[in-house]
């Protein structure tokens, strides 16, 4: 396929992982910075992140919002300007990120910088030809988070590559396979794809985080 410039923006180290790693093993042509807006000076997590990414062959690097368990809301500038800082171009053939509603029930940080990059898109302060945002649902904590069938990209991942991705999350970041983090590894990876900033606001305004 041919080779692109794709940024991956997600909240957290394994974020990148669980819900597009196979879509990253899947394209090495492809040019591939990540940045996890949190966990930057986490000594454990972050040298697995930057482990990860060589493994990977990509590029990326980290920020350190605040990630406490009680998940106090953030302020957008705050996330939108970190995100500014970390990217290494302001303009990708593809965007890949959180869906403002998030992917399980609920965390804050994932819903919050998928708003950011829709508004940042949309305002026209980073540059993408295309904004793929996660597409799962846990049924309001039912499930693990499973893979939504109407999404407008819902690619199968084959036996080898979901086993690559599994022995990431497993090996390199080290859950064991018991852990959510293991047994949420979907073999299904979904998108919901938009190819203009206003259809992503719209979206937004439909599904964005209820702070």
């Amino acid at each position: 396929m041919k080779s692109k410039i794709v940024a991956i923006i997600v909240a957290h180290p394994d974020d990148e992982i669980l819900w597009a790693g196979g879509t990253v093993i899947n394209n090495p042509s492809w040019n591939w910075f990540i940045i996890s807006l949190c966990r930057g000076s986490d000594p454990d997590r972050a040298p697995k992140f930057y482990k990860v990414l060589e493994m990977l062959g990509a590029e990326g690097t980290m920020g350190d919002l605040d990630d406490a368990p009680e998940q106090e809301p953030l302020d957008d500038k705050e996330v939108e300007q970190t995100i500014l800082k970390l990217l290494s171009s302001k303009h990708f053939n593809l965007i890949i990120t959180h869906d403002p509603s998030g992917e399980y029930t609920r965390h804050l940080r994932h819903e919050e910088t998928g708003k950011a990059v829709i508004n940042l898109w949309h305002n026209g302060k980073i540059s993408a030809d295309e904004l793929w945002t996660f597409a799962y649902s846990d049924g309001n904590r039912k499930y693990f988070p499973m893979p939504l069938e109407n999404a407008t990209l819902y690619n199968k991942l084959s036996e080898q590559t979901w086993l690559k991705k599994h022995k990431i999350i497993t090996e390199k970041y080290g859950f064991e396979k018991k852990s959510w983090e293991a047994q949420t590894t979907p073999r299904t990876e979904a998108y919901w794809k938009f190819t203009d900033p206003d259809s992503a606001k719209k979206w937004l305004n439909k599904n964005g985080p209820a702070l």
